[in-house]
């Protein structure tokens, strides 16, 4: 009876070991989940739209700022005095295209036997080119107007400056960025997830977002991607398939980037772009 008791004991032992095991080796295979998950943002590229030295910087790097808050400032003194020339050439160009316009109206007043029908046409033609270059003046004074108001680079967004490598006396060059700024309301996580694991995956479903740091983010399932770079058949430069002729036995299962929307944050955590977490997502629980 003894030997019987411990032969039934150790079968159940076995038992319980085999089904535990089962049940890790289902959660691990099938779950998805994965610790291959990115917590991104979206980076504006602040660049200067005109050219010229910076005569301030106003702000300190990893600064919150504000939209519509002052990041650097270029030289306004050319485009001061470009203002000056555009002012003094639309008043030049209206004058002139006042007198024309005179002229024009004296000449149609004017009998036919005293000015022939081809002046006066000549004179409507040279009031309206007189318009014409009275508008593109007007039109230079807006462009030096709107130069001169982007001397002050703003900020577009809430968010937190980041690879500050400005300084006063730079030469800001147009389109070169000088820095960054990092949208604080922007944040969302990338998980990489095996194609073996996607069937389980659906938008909407809710996901834990477990920090390397400690603390849990909620969130859901916002979007999956919908293709990926092979890396085995690039594309030939005569556009045609250009197939790997060798072939790995072992094939490993590629991962897809599953968008992840951030729906709750505990209180005081501060969110980094590029840190990674382990992403878990429950399959249906919307």
């Amino acid at each position: 009876m003894k030997k019987f008791f411990s032969l039934l004991a150790t079968l159940l032992v076995l038992a319980l070991a085999i089904f535990i095991g089962r049940q890790l080796w289902v959660h691990y295979m099938e779950t998805p989940w994965t610790r291959d998950g990115r917590v991104r943002a979206d980076v504006i590229n602040v660049a200067a739209d005109v050219s010229g030295y910076v005569t301030a910087v106003p702000v300190r790097d990893n600064q919150l700022v504000h939209k519509g808050d002052v990041l650097l400032q270029v030289d306004p003194e050319h485009y001061l005095l470009a203002i000056k020339q555009a002012q003094a050439l639309v008043a030049s160009r209206k004058a002139a295209w006042e007198m024309r316009k005179v002229n024009a109206s004296r000449r149609a007043d004017l009998d036919e036997l005293v000015i022939s029908k081809e002046s006066r046409e000549d004179a409507s033609n040279i009031a309206s080119s007189a318009q014409a270059d009275y508008q593109q003046a007007q039109a230079q004074l807006e462009a030096a107007e709107l130069n001169l108001k982007r001397t002050r680079v703003l900020a577009t967004v809430d968010g937190y400056v980041t690879n500050l490598n400005v300084h006063v006396g730079d030469y800001a060059r147009v389109g070169e960025a000088k820095l960054a700024v990092v949208d604080k309301d922007s944040f969302w996580v990338y998980g990489f997830f095996e194609e073996t694991k996607l069937p389980h995956v659906h938008i909407g479903d809710s996901a834990e977002l477990q920090m390397m740091s400690g603390e849990t983010l909620r969130g859901h399932v916002e979007s999956i991607s919908r293709g990926i770079y092979d890396r085995d058949n690039p594309q030939s430069r005569e556009l045609t398939a250009d197939v790997n002729p060798t072939f790995n036995w072992v094939r490993l299962a590629q991962r897809v980037p599953v968008r992840i929307h951030i729906d709750e944050v505990p209180e005081g955590m501060l969110l980094a772009a590029g840190t990674t977490c382990t992403v878990i997502v429950t399959p249906g629980g919307r």
